[in-house]
């Protein structure tokens, strides 16, 4: 049986803020802990279904938390724009509370050789998967702070690995080619993780990142990167979802400073992933 919505769960009375979330592992993340009694705001671009050439919507995600009884918000925000990353915050703070939770999903991804790597688009991956990331600690930091407790979860990807010298091998969805950019920005991602995990260290708020590894998201199969090799290593992306949990409730002086795999987080401790409510 699919388990509905909480009243006493891990999550309960908290505000959760979810980039990325109109479909694939952002939506995943969202309805999970919105199943623990979370507060959600569903963030993305996507507002309606068929507003965007792949499926899903913040309006479609936040109709099914609501439809089982959960708290959620749509708030549409393009990641690019400092005022819009701005405006997640204060509305979020508008409509539930000061953030205990920030995930930073929210990703804009070209796989190109990087010699026919356009300028606009080096930016625009930096500005949304590096500087807004930051960007958004930086706008909740203070309150969590304030209060002694926080968490922020950043979503990173096996492509931060450093592939082999011939640049072809890796993982077999088949990052590390044609994915330098994509890996460097990652890579700082997973840095600016554990720098700032030690830098808050004392004022008890905990900042982890997770790298989901062979997920069929809508975004990976337009990717092609599911071939007919590897389409038996794919999970489901509720075992994302519930390390991610893990990583954003508990005590926030030893479940912190984390660069780490769903696998892992899943095999070490034991946890059974839920079903995700429809």
């Amino acid at each position: 049986m699919i388990e509905a919505i909480k009243r006493d769960g891990v999550l309960t009375g908290k505000v959760a803020v979810v980039t990325g979330a109109s479909r694939g592992i952002g939506e995943a993340i969202a309805i999970r802990f919105a199943q623990e009694g979370a507060k959600v705001i569903v963030s993305a671009r996507t507002i309606e279904d068929g507003d965007h050439f792949l499926p899903g919507s913040i309006n479609s995600v936040v109709q099914r938390i609501r439809d089982a009884g959960g708290e959620a918000t749509a708030v549409r925000t393009d990641l690019a724009k400092s005022d819009e990353r701005e405006n997640l915050v204060a509305e979020t703070e508008r409509i539930y509370g000061p953030v205990d939770i920030l995930v930073n999903n929210a990703a804009v991804s070209y796989m190109q050789p990087s010699e026919a790597f356009k300028e606009k688009q080096f930016k625009l991956m930096v500005e949304v998967q590096m500087y807004a990331p930051f960007h958004l600690a930086q706008l909740v930091l203070t309150g969590m702070r304030e209060r002694k407790s926080g968490w922020i979860l950043n979503i990173s990807s096996h492509g931060a690995i450093h592939p082999p010298l011939q640049g072809i091998g890796g993982p077999s969805q088949g990052e590390g080619k044609n994915t330098t950019v994509y890996g460097m920005v990652k890579a700082a991602l997973e840095r600016f993780s554990t720098g700032l995990a030690s830098e808050v260290f004392e004022d008890h708020v905990a900042v982890n990142a997770i790298s989901p590894g062979s997920i069929a998201t809508p975004g990976v199969l337009f990717h092609n990167l599911v071939t007919e090799e590897n389409k038996d290593e794919w999970v489901p992306v509720k075992n994302m979802a519930e390390a991610c949990l893990f990583l954003v409730h508990g005590d926030p002086a030893t479940n912190t400073g984390r660069v780490t795999y769903a696998a892992d987080v899943l095999r070490k401790h034991g946890l059974t992933p839920a079903e995700l409510m429809c």
